[in-house]
């Protein structure tokens, strides 16, 4: 291990030391769908709405069955939501159909659901089923990039190939999480706290 992974990894596990997911699920579907529901929004907005949705459709039955405009009604806050609101009902329909209502331990068939790439599909097997994989968001390539863990260029699937490799694999979803939140709460995209920071040795924004 170099002696920036080192550094990135001890100062990770300082400021985390037990980090999990931000969206809120009581089953293993509501994952998934609240998930595909964070796009373009915040885990607070989405959870806010999903604690609605779920109280009232408590049952991927009852979502196959709801009617739209009421869902739409009730994500509306999160944006993109006639869109959302079509992919929600159509996953709940076809995880009803084709396997009775469970989630899959199944990379390719998550991904086939409506709304659902490569990165929600990541952040299922992750904390569902323990995968270890990495989802890379919009934080987690901007603190990549900026600590020469990626480069500028490199697109969401090349990022994941690369922090796959520098970190253990036994660690890597401990490591999602933590770059998430290290992402959201210090190394802000705008006025990130880097007089703070114990990276801004190694850090090119910084610099």
């Amino acid at each position: 291990m170099t002696g920036s992974m080192k550094m990135i990894e001890e100062y990770l596990d300082e400021l985390y030391p037990n980090p999990r997911c931000e969206l809120n699920y009581t089953k293993d579907y509501e994952l998934l769908l609240a998930t595909m529901l964070s796009a373009q929004t915040t885990d607070k907005r989405v959870n806010e709405v999903t604690k609605v949705l779920f109280k009232k459709y408590p049952t991927l039955k009852a979502l196959a069955t709801a009617n739209i405009k009421d869902i739409q009604d009730i994500i509306r806050p999160i944006g993109t939501y006639h869109k959302k609101s079509e992919n929600l009902i159509e996953i709940a329909k076809r995880l009803e159909e084709d396997y009775h209502g469970k989630l899959p331990n199944n990379r390719e068939y998550l991904e086939s659901l409506k709304g659902v790439g490569r990165k929600t599909a990541n952040v299922v097997l992750s904390n569902i089923f323990n995968v270890p994989c990495i989802a890379v968001d919009t934080h987690v390539a901007r603190v990549s990039k900026r600590l020469n863990l990626a480069k500028e260029k490199d697109d969401v699937l090349t990022i994941e190939k690369k922090l796959t490799k520098k970190f253990k694999k036994e660690d890597l979803c401990k490591r999602h999480h933590q770059l998430v939140l290290f992402g959201r709460y210090h190394c802000l995209a705008r006025n990130p706290k880097c007089e703070e920071c114990k990276l801004k040795t190694i850090c090119k924004y910084k610099k």
